[in-house]
């Protein structure tokens, strides 16, 4: 088998709720192994926009990426990810929607007993958690103050994002990883990895909440890393 391209660029995508600061600890492993990596800060009002910002950051690099999408952002990676400087999607704790699916097709309708998202009552067309119950929901391995400011410094997610649809996913063409977090009140472990196994993934499991990218960032950039040297030695 023909070695693939020296894969070095990672690009990370964050989910609703929150922004790519979040990203930070899985930035330091990466970059300490000699990768470049780029954080892009989705504006959360529609998919489009938000593919359309990730797009940008991937038209910027001179070579592959694997490209990272965390909750929501895994949408976004598998619209954005039919980028031809894409050769892998690493999905973390995400949804991996098939064609037409977004997120708000994939929660409607949750098995008995599946924890549900403390997500209000939108105000002006965007949506938050509810603080109180952000912790536990999300964070519930980070440290009290860490889960806390992370309630106070929600990003406001857009309703029209939660709506839209993925046209082509690409995870039907290029290979995907994924890292399923097996505490998850937010995304549950079961329809992780049913989303994992539809799209063909290589999956690994940990402990970990919904911000397990945040509470485990080893784990995770292990993952993004094997994605990266996987296709290269292809």
């Amino acid at each position: 088998m023909n070695a693939g391209p020296d894969v070095k660029n990672i690009v990370l995508v964050h989910g609703g709720f929150v922004d790519g600061s979040g990203w930070q600890g899985v930035y330091d492993h990466l970059t300490a192994d000699g990768y470049r990596v780029a954080v892009v800060q989705n504006p959360t009002l529609s998919l489009a926009g938000d593919v359309a910002a990730t797009h940008q950051i991937l038209d910027g690099l001179d070579g592959p990426a694997v490209l990272v999408g965390h909750s929501y952002g895994g949408v976004v990676i598998t619209e954005a990810g039919n980028h031809p400087n894409v050769v892998a999607l690493a999905y973390i704790a995400a949804f991996a929607p098939d064609k037409g699916e977004s997120v708000s097709s994939l929660i409607a309708d949750p098995p008995p007993g599946a924890p549900v998202p403390p997500i209000l009552p939108p105000v002006n067309g965007f949506l938050f958690l509810d603080r109180n119950k952000f912790a536990a929901s999300f964070a519930a391995d980070l440290p009290a103050a860490q889960a806390a400011f992370m309630a106070d410094s929600q990003v406001p997610w857009g309703v029209d994002a939660l709506g839209g649809a993925v046209s082509e996913p690409a995870w039907r063409t290029k290979p995907s990883w994924y890292l399923v977090a097996t505490d998850d009140r937010m995304i549950p472990p079961p329809a992780q990895r049913a989303m994992s196994e539809r799209a063909g993934s290589t999956v690994t499991e940990t402990p970990g909440s919904h911000a397990v990218y945040v509470s485990n960032p080893a784990a995770v950039a292990a993952v993004i890393a094997q994605a990266a040297t996987t296709v290269t030695g292809q």
